[in-house]
């Protein structure tokens, strides 16, 4: 039986726009950010979903709102973005102006590093995949639409694929990732851009 999967990433917030670190920190949408939910809105409205999941922070919450209207939204907060703790709120410059050589060793190799206080790169993955498993065992054969994190997808699609290097599959704002399930095998089926 096949699980469809479409993950969407979040609207840009005021954080993303100004290049901080935004993890746990509960930061909302920004009028940028609600447009894009708005367009995407439009591009999915043909589309039925059976279930629709989101994190529970905010900015996952609008989107999903603003994509979705009225249909109800399951707030699962295991989709949370990583913990990214002495960096959560810092600009790239003032992080290398206090924690450069920790943050070039977990840039470098986030599996084998961890910034101070954040969540390590294994605790995030395994919490993210329980998540999506759960997900699935509750939805099979189902159409879901799940809202998160530019961090939970890139672990996730990463993981997929064997990948090592996260950071390359750290999606754009409210892109889509299409992810199939069945029996027990993951798939990426395509990865879509909505940005102009």
């Amino acid at each position: 039986m096949l699980t469809r999967l479409v993950l969407i990433r979040h609207g840009l917030t005021l954080w993303n726009k100004k290049g901080r670190y935004c993890g746990c920190k509960d930061v909302a949408l920004s009028r940028q950010g609600r447009l894009q939910a708005k367009r995407l809105s439009q591009k999915l409205r043909r589309v039925k979903f059976d279930r629709i999941y989101s994190s529970d922070k905010s900015r996952a919450l609008q989107t999903a709102r603003i994509i979705f209207k009225q249909a109800k939204i399951n707030r699962v907060s295991g989709l949370g973005e990583i913990d990214f703790g002495v960096l959560e709120g810092l600009r790239h410059k003032e992080v290398m102006q206090k924690y450069a050589d920790v943050y070039k060793q977990w840039i470098a190799d986030p599996y084998h590093h961890r910034i101070p206080g954040s969540e390590s790169m294994p605790a995030f993955k395994k919490r993210v995949y329980a998540a999506i498993k759960k997900i699935i065992k509750l939805n099979a054969g189902k159409n879901l639409a799940i809202v998160s994190h530019g961090g939970v997808i890139g672990v996730l699609v990463s993981s997929i694929l064997k990948k090592r290097n996260f950071w390359n599959y750290i999606p754009k704002a409210t892109s889509m990732t299409v992810v199939e399930y069945k029996k027990g095998i993951f798939k990426i089926q395509g990865r879509f851009s909505t940005q102009s």
